[in-house]
């Protein structure tokens, strides 16, 4: 005679397929991987860090030590005594700076021609990069590309002669209007329009180089960003504004915030060849203050006091403008840390 089920056999039966569906099957985390000891990383990247050197270099020798010599800035630094030897005068060489009119005469001058050539330059230079991507040909692109560089590589002796020539009392344009029995206009001469003169130099030395970046970045925007607006039904000025600026804005924003951070340099140069024109009034800068005002006279803690005023308006203003990218969306120089 066969035994009876069993009850509790039964219910485990019907209990065994619910537990299965209910306790699901556990897995560990992957282990993290195992991280290279610093020589080894050293080791395995040694092509990009001999090609990084260089540059490397540079900076280490040109930038960050010079940096040490802004301890000037608070001594009566005499050469034949040295860093250690010069007598500390604490913020004395700033009091005689700030206390000059001459200095704040070369402050103005200096933001006056920084923002001519940020509102003229900078503009210029993102539109002549859209026109070589966007209307002309390969071949004529290529040509123009070669031709706009090449001014980039004249020295800024050859530049001002050829502006004297063209522009000066006895140029090409004063003969021109006194041929048409107009007065004769030197503007190489014309303290009113200098921050204009030095803004157009900048612009015809320049302007196809500033480009290369803002080419790059033109050619890094997807093509079918372009198919999709032209299908739905953009023209090539709506395709501009919705696709093209987009597209560029990160390395707009980029060199704004950069640009900032350098309101207080200009061409020391292209200025010092051309003050004496224009006169100190108009033609003096922070470059050529601390030139004439701090080496040429010796007083070397007050032209360190300058050049540490204008790396500390820098940072600040880089700092701030980083800030406020960051509110409007964009990356900026750097990522902040909250990011």
């Amino acid at each position: 005679m066969a035994n009876p089920p069993d009850s509790g056999s039964t219910a485990l039966r019907q209990v065994t397929p619910q537990a299965a569906v209910a306790e699901p099957r556990k897995t560990s985390p992957p282990a993290p991987p195992r991280r290279l000891p610093l020589w080894r990383r050293i080791w395995r990247d040694r092509v990009m860090l001999l090609l990084a050197l260089p540059g490397l270099l540079y900076f280490l020798v040109f930038h960050y030590v010079p940096l040490l010599s802004y301890v000037t800035a608070f001594q009566d630094y005499q050469p034949y005594l040295g860093y250690l030897n010069s007598a500390w005068v604490g913020l004395r060489n700033f009091a005689t700076v700030f206390g000059d009119p001459g200095f704040w005469n070369s402050v103005v001058n200096t933001v006056q021609i920084t923002l001519t050539q940020l509102v003229i330059f900078f503009p210029a230079t993102i539109g002549l990069a859209l026109l070589l991507h966007s209307v002309m040909g390969e071949r004529t692109r290529k040509f123009v590309q070669s031709v706009v560089y090449l001014p980039h590589f004249i020295g800024w002796v050859i530049i001002v002669s050829i502006f004297q020539q063209v522009l000066g009392g006895a140029g090409v344009l004063p003969g021109l209007l006194a041929d048409a029995g107009l007065p004769r206009y030197d503007m190489m001469t014309d303290p009113d329009v200098f921050p204009l003169l030095v803004t157009l130099q900048v612009l015809w030395k320049d302007a196809g180089w500033g480009a290369i970046i803002f080419l790059a970045a033109l050619v890094s925007i997807r093509p079918e960003l372009y198919e999709a607006a032209a299908m739905d039904g953009a023209g090539r000025w709506r395709r501009l504004w919705h696709v093209t600026l987009p597209g560029i804005t990160p390395i707009i924003v980029l060199l704004l915030i950069l640009k900032l951070g350098s309101i207080l340099s200009v061409g020391f140069e292209q200025i010092l060849l051309q003050r004496d024109a224009v006169g100190p009034e108009a033609g003096e800068v922070l470059d050529t203050y601390i030139y004439f005002n701090g080496i040429r006279s010796g007083q070397w803690g007050a032209a360190a006091a300058v050049g540490l005023f204008k790396a500390v308006v820098g940072a600040v203003l880089v700092i701030g403008a980083n800030k406020f990218a960051h509110m409007l969306g964009h990356e900026g120089v750097y990522r902040s840390a909250a990011k």
